[in-house]
């Protein structure tokens, strides 16, 4: 039996978007900030996969197709659990119709693949930064500074599946494969 993957389908982002949240670093105690290397869109995350799954999730996800569009990449924000920061985000602007209409049909090819959707409300974000023992006061500084800065915008052409290693340093991503629209 093959091993199974860890896998997610996500949007990746141009290099100069990628520069310029790298740049955004703070460099404060307590924020691990990710390498460029990390920098997507997850659209949904799908945990362990085993190897004849993944080839239905192949299969299903070449069907599914929206007209290119163009999306900001603007703001940061945090996600709090348990009243303390734990992921540092850059936003996607308010609702953006053809990301919410591609998550749609990802959720349902992932379906038609027989595989379990990811259920969770979709907040789309690029995780730019992880927390560890810092506090929102802390934050606060920074959140305030970038909360409406326009990060640049780009065109989306198609999405990504990707497997995903945990290691000590984050997560190491491999593409499986790549859908252009």
């Amino acid at each position: 039996m093959q091993p199974s993957k860890r896998l997610f389908v996500g949007l990746d982002l141009p290099a100069s978007c990628k520069t310029r949240l790298l740049s955004l670093d703070p460099h404060l105690a307590g924020l691990r900030w990710l390498s460029e290397e990390q920098f997507h869109l997850t659209l949904s995350f799908l945990g362990d996969v085993e190897a004849n799954a993944e080839d239905r999730l192949c299969e299903a996800l070449r069907e599914v197709q929206v007209p290119p569009f163009l999306l900001p990449l603007c703001g940061v924000g945090v996600f709090n659990i348990r009243g303390r920061p734990s992921v540092v985000w850059a936003g996607v602007g308010k609702g953006h119709p053809h990301l919410f209409a591609l998550h749609r049909r990802i959720q349902d090819a992932v379906l038609h693949a027989g595989l379990e959707p990811d259920l969770k409300p979709f907040h789309p974000h690029v995780t730019v930064g992880r927390a560890k023992s810092i506090s929102g006061q802390a934050l606060q500084p920074f959140i305030r500074r970038y909360a409406e800065t326009d990060f640049g915008m780009f065109e989306v052409t198609g999405f990504q599946l990707y497997s995903s290693v945990l290691a000590p340093g984050g997560a190491i991503h491999h593409l499986e494969m790549r859908r252009d629209f």
